[in-house]
């Protein structure tokens, strides 16, 4: 079945809508210096964050964002922030995103390790970030800039994106966003053969880290989000995850990540992660999936680190490629 183009259409129009919404700003103002009161972007909003109700501005134009999820919720509505940290990666800002929308922001630290000065000479008039990440530092970065904190990340990213959504004034685009990912959604189930056949389809994805156990990732955490969505069945193991994250295993454990199809990924050294090891060993190429050719190799900074609708829809379009070989 050939689907309609896997896009971002819903992406490409909240792009649009932006650049417009900016235009219009643009030729509103009678200032030619753009300012604040000019506008009319000094107006608040009141927003309801994890440490508390936050007023920020309606129309914020100078945007600092402190984790991966936030960069994404940002991008993907259409907002250029003019700072970020960057994941522990090679690449700095995640790979995924286009190259084109990430030059010019200025890296402001590890994600881990902000750098404090650094945001602040950026004047931001609003900062986004999780209280998981960086609640120990709420107090220091709200005086720079009002602070929108989401409790966590990872496995609540669709209501963490209507959080930074809010607090970014871009609730239609927000919208768009959201039911264009259900659209995708629906598309790759149906070409997948419907619910029924998708749902009889055990799917885990398994993630080698470095400097630690691998992972067989349970239910609750960004990736199963998105295999549920599609209705993909998960087998038993995922329900033994802790708190229902990941249920953790050495290779001579592997075995028990066999299913229907495996999808994995590797975050830091292939050999210090113990995948080299794995997947050279028995146990992995005696699994049912290795044997079927169901196993697939995919982009540990798209599937595990992006986390956001921008990711998704890419992450939806590899997983029908891949089921559908």
């Amino acid at each position: 079945m050939t689907l309609r183009s896997f896009r971002p259409r819903a992406l490409a129009a909240v792009s649009l809508t932006a650049v417009a919404a900016l235009a219009l700003a643009a030729c509103g103002s009678s200032d030619d210096s753009g300012s604040d009161s000019a506008s009319g972007s000094d107006a608040t909003r009141t927003v309801k964050t994890a440490m508390g109700d936050v007023k920020v501005k309606k129309a914020p134009q100078r945007v600092v964002v402190l984790d991966t999820a936030e960069l994404d919720s940002a991008l993907t509505l259409g907002v250029k922030p003019v700072g970020a940290t960057h994941a522990d990666v090679t690449s700095g800002f995640l790979n995924y995103l286009p190259k084109d929308q990430v030059a010019g922001i200025k890296d402001v630290g590890q994600m881990m390790t902000p750098n404090l000065e650094a945001i602040a000479g950026l004047k931001p008039d609003l900062i986004l970030t999780s209280k998981i990440r960086h609640g120990d530092k709420y107090a220091e970065l709200s005086k720079i800039a009002p602070t929108v904190m989401t409790e966590n990340t990872g496995y609540p990213w669709k209501e963490n994106f209507q959080v930074h959504a809010e607090a970014l004034g871009k609730e239609a685009e927000a919208k768009m966003v959201a039911d264009g990912y259900a659209d995708h959604v629906a598309d790759v189930t149906k070409a997948l053969g419907g619910k029924e056949k998708v749902a009889a389809t055990e799917v885990n994805m398994v993630r080698f880290v470095e400097g630690a156990d691998i992972r067989i990732y349970g239910k609750k955490n960004y990736i199963a989000t998105i295999l549920a969505d599609v209705g993909l069945g998960r087998p038993a193991i995922t329900d033994q995850a802790k708190d229902g994250f990941s249920y953790d295993v050495s290779p001579e454990k592997i075995d028990l990540a066999d299913a229907d199809v495996v999808f994995h990924s590797t975050y830091g050294d292939p050999k210090k992660s113990k995948e080299t090891e794995t997947t050279s060993g028995g146990l992995w190429k005696n699994m049912d999936a290795v044997k079927n050719g169901k196993v697939f190799a995919v982009d540990d900074q798209l599937w595990i680190q992006g986390i956001g609708y921008t990711a998704a829809d890419k992450i939806l379009g590899e997983l029908h490629k891949s089921l559908t070989k």
